[in-house]
């Protein structure tokens, strides 16, 4: 039977221990093309145990594409990345990913979609019938078990999403946009209830947003990527007290890491704009 673990302050994790210094993932040298287009090149991260990092950059500049890397689901062309100074060959076990688009089987209920990458991993049904009512109830869904996807919002279906990925326990979460489907309002309150759920159960997280606000809320850095192909332009402490709260967006250091990412993308956010819109 899962016990429920008391809620840790974030930024007592980050100076708990030395162990929290050491990489969890590093990626060396990092290079992906598609034929003769190269999304990005030379791309150099560490991420730690129990840290968020958020990546912003704009469009076309490789997040998702990294993301996936990292994840397995998708071969670099040049470079490696490691977990747990294990090359990613394949996803591996203690790696999931949640996605902008939800993700659920809408033939499935909330229980069923939860329960699926369990079952796919073996898992025996008395751990199941244990494991999904409890991160059931810990992404708030609590009651709406037997629901299917078409019946619930947007913001529920995506805490469904949640919930599946963590219900297998990760040592590394991977968010490709998870809130950009959902209303401003939604997208405000996800973003909260996602950092109590990191308080309770911390583990890696590397966080990809469009949003600057966002990745500096959620983020202990942010990495910066700029450039046609993109790299790493800058790697960013974030530096706010936590826990963070929405007090938190009214923090001077808060506004200052958001002028600070927004006029270094500006110019190429709009380039990419325009070169969309042709």
């Amino acid at each position: 039977m899962l016990i429920p673990l008391e809620p840790i302050v974030i930024s007592d994790l980050l100076h708990a221990s030395p162990t929290l210094d050491e990489p969890r993932i590093e990626v060396n040298s990092l290079g992906k093309r598609y034929g003769d287009l190269q999304v990005f090149k030379d791309i150099n991260l560490t991420f730690r145990e129990r840290e968020i990092v958020t990546i912003v950059g704009p469009s076309g500049c490789g997040k998702t594409t990294l993301l996936r890397c990292i994840d397995g689901l998708m071969p670099s062309s040049e470079g490696e990345i490691r977990i747990d100074s294990d090359v990613v060959r394949k996803p591996r076990e203690g790696v999931s990913m949640v996605f902008q688009h939800f993700g659920l089987f809408p033939w499935k209920t909330v229980y069923q979609n939860v329960a699926y990458g369990l079952k796919l991993a073996g898992v025996r049904k008395t751990v199941i019938a244990d494991k999904v009512p409890y991160y059931t109830k810990l992404v708030g869904l609590e009651g709406f078990e037997n629901s299917y996807p078409y019946q619930l919002s947007g913001g529920m279906q995506q805490r469904c999403g949640l919930a599946r990925a963590l219900s297998m326990e990760p040592s590394v979460l991977l968010m490709d946009e998870p809130f950009a489907a959902v209303d401003a309002q939604t997208r405000e309150i996800l973003q909260f209830e996602l950092l109590r759920i990191w308080g309770m159960r911390p583990m890696t997280m590397i966080f990809v947003t469009h949003s600057i606000e966002e990745a500096v809320l959620m983020g202990d850095r942010v990495v910066v990527l700029k450039g046609r192909p993109s790299s790493v332009f800058e790697v960013i402490d974030v530096k706010l007290p936590g826990p963070r709260s929405r007090e938190t967006l009214a923090h001077p250091r808060f506004s200052e890491v958001r002028e600070h990412v927004w006029s270094t993308l500006m110019d190429e956010v709009r380039a990419a704009e325009f070169e969309i819109e042709r």
